[in-house]
């Protein structure tokens, strides 16, 4: 399971960013646009729609509960000032796709008991694609996290998130998360889509080693 999250640079736009991902073999795209008006929000937002189905690829946006429907995304992913989970939800029915981002087991509980899909958890290390970030949690952070989430008989996915490298990767896949987002180690790149493409080629052999 590896999110790409757009994020705007001088170099790739959020279309440019996602198409370099798709093409990676990356299947879940999340459109993240905070400052942009609802109006620039749909039309990016079309425009990722049809790439996503062009790829087969899992669409979802960032916040705004009320485009989902209208640019026919599968879900939206929530953060912590965002509408609560619960109310979401209600608006969007029990098929869509509903992430809600998680620094804390109690965090992770409360989002499982909202009836989130799966939790956005970070950041793993200091990112500067997000502003007001949370307290950073490392490997160690989320090994006891997990530890938590297993004891408390808690089954939803839960992905790392926030400045994680290729090289994190492997590491943070011991620790019992369900996958990755990732957005600046892809753009940064020398060669975005043959990066992409490595990480879902770790993401096929993880998956293959499991089903062994």
């Amino acid at each position: 399971m590896i999110q790409f999250i757009s994020h705007y640079t001088e170099q790739y736009s959020h279309l440019d960013g996602i198409r370099l991902a798709l093409d990676g073999g990356l299947k879940w795209i999340q459109l993240r646009m905070k400052d942009a008006t609802d109006d620039d929000f749909l039309r990016i937002g079309k425009e990722v729609r049809k790439l996503c189905d062009s790829y087969h690829a899992t669409f979802i946006i960032d916040d705004r509960v009320g485009l989902v429907r209208e640019l026919g995304a599968d879900g939206v992913h929530l953060g912590k000032k965002d509408m609560p989970i619960a109310e979401a939800r209600r608006i969007l029915g029990d098929n869509a796709i509903i992430g809600g981002t998680a620094n804390t087991f109690e965090d992770i509980e409360m989002h499982y008991h909202a009836s989130a899909t799966y939790i956005g958890c970070g950041p793993f290390r200091f990112t500067t694609t997000k502003q007001g970030l949370s307290p950073t949690l490392g490997l160690e952070g989320y090994r006891n996290i997990m530890q938590k989430v297993k004891a408390a008989g808690i089954d939803i996915p839960i992905v790392a998130i926030g400045g994680i490298t290729a090289d994190d990767i492997p590491a943070l896949m011991q620790t019992g998360i369900a996958g990755i987002a990732l957005s600046g180690a892809i753009l940064r790149a020398e060669e975005p889509t043959r990066f992409a493409m490595e990480i879902a080629n770790l993401e096929e052999l993880r998956g293959k080693r499991e089903e062994g």
